[in-house]
């Protein structure tokens, strides 16, 4: 089967600098000392393809063409050919690349005759590769979409979990296993967001393969008007902990959810950012707002005792409406080397009745996939669901 290969060489590059996006600050990032993402996302994804592939899961010995250009785009990223396994070249990566490319890219995979295209970014990746697709025409609109999570926003349901999970779906794509099923591309919406204001809006529809287990699913909007006794419930909770703890410091995830916990305690959160407030010194908390990975990394290190032990900390997030993911989606500020300071124990998931109808399991993505073992040793998170009310989630395994 010919599977074209789709890689936006900027997505993802300002997540750990807590850029909201990276579309249009691909340079700003880099000169800040970003490294790519959605690249070295793609390349364990193909690596892990290739093993499968090798192996007994490849129950008939079907054998899969990568198409796509040679260069960052593409052909970077492709494992060594094995004889299930192999690259086909239909061109080169421009040396400075914009959803240009992305369509052209796209309508040159098209014309090989490729059968699905799997590829590494974001929603706006997203939304470039759809767009392209309804230009050719309807032919080309249902060619199906696996998307390798290598982007800073991702809620449209055509992603995989994780780079390995599409390696899962690749795969049984290949061999018949499953269904494909429209679903929808999702984005957030800018306008609105310069108001203050967060909302996922659909921009359009693609096919994608239908896995619940490895396919994330789009990300809805659960939010309730009827929930304002439980997020004050909420607030009361996480007020009570800072009056208990003086000495505590709590990193504040992002979200809706979260946001308006924030408004009860006076904290004027920011949207898509990573927020953390300080012990209390002569009754007053710092508040530091929108940190990037190592403003994060600072802040923590110098929160220890006189003998250098950690003092109290906690990570509070709320888990993604309708995809359940805590780790790896809007947060890539946390990665592995803030959660390890942080320490697993020291995390805690907030979420409202509306979030937890249906969620039977949190998905963990930090980047590094012995970190996510980690965590899937673990089994389970507390989740914060009202007022001093726990409950116990399992952490769904890779």
């Amino acid at each position: 089967m010919r599977i074209g290969l789709v890689v936006n060489p900027d997505a993802g590059l300002g997540g750990r600098l807590g850029f909201k996006g990276s579309d249009g600050r691909a340079a700003e990032a880099r000169a800040a000392g970003a490294e790519d993402r959605a690249g070295p996302r793609m390349a364990q994804s193909l690596t892990s393809l290739s093993a499968i592939m090798g192996g007994s899961l490849n129950r008939i010995a079907a054998t899969v063409t990568l198409v796509g250009w040679e260069g960052r785009m593409g052909g970077t990223w492709a494992p060594e050919p094995t004889e299930h396994l192999t690259f086909e070249s239909i061109g080169t990566t421009p040396e400075t690349t914009s959803d240009t490319d992305t369509f052209a890219l796209v309508e040159h995979l098209v014309q090989s005759g490729v059968e699905g295209i799997v590829y590494a970014g974001g929603d706006g990746t997203t939304r470039d590769i759809v767009k392209a697709l309804e230009t050719i025409g309807s032919a080309a609109q249902e060619i199906p979409l696996i998307g390798v999570p290598g982007g800073v926003k991702m809620h449209s349901g055509c992603f995989a979990t994780t780079p390995k999970a599409a390696a899962e779906v690749v795969l049984a794509f290949v061999l018949g296993d499953l269904r494909c099923a429209i679903t929808e591309v999702m984005d957030l919406d800018e306008d609105v967001y310069q108001q203050g204001v967060w909302k996922v809006r659909m921009y359009g529809e693609a096919w994608t393969p239908s896995s619940p287990r490895f396919m994330q699913g789009a990300k809805e909007q659960v939010e309730r008007s009827s929930e304002v006794d439980t997020i004050e419930g909420l607030a009361n909770h996480v007020q009570t902990l800072l009056q208990d703890q003086p000495d505590l410091m709590i990193v504040w995830g992002s979200g809706g959810t979260l946001r308006r916990i924030g408004e009860h305690v006076h904290l004027e959160l920011t949207l898509l950012g990573i927020d953390v407030q300080g012990p209390s010194i002569e009754g007053k908390r710092e508040f530091h707002a929108d940190l990037n990975e190592q403003q994060l990394i600072n802040v923590l290190d110098q929160h220890v005792d006189e003998d250098g032990e950690q003092r109290p900390r906690i990570l509070l997030l709320s888990p993604m409406g309708g995809q359940g993911f805590l780790i790896g989606r809007g947060n890539l500020q946390l990665s592995p080397d803030v959660l390890r300071i942080i320490g697993l124990e020291s995390i805690l998931g907030v979420a409202t009745p509306a979030k937890l109808i249906g969620l039977n399991a949190v998905r963990i993505d930090t980047g590094e996939p012995s970190l996510d073992v980690e965590f899937q040793t673990k089994r389970f998170i507390k989740i914060l669901q009202g007022f001093r009310t726990t409950r116990l989630i399992r952490i769904q395994e890779a």
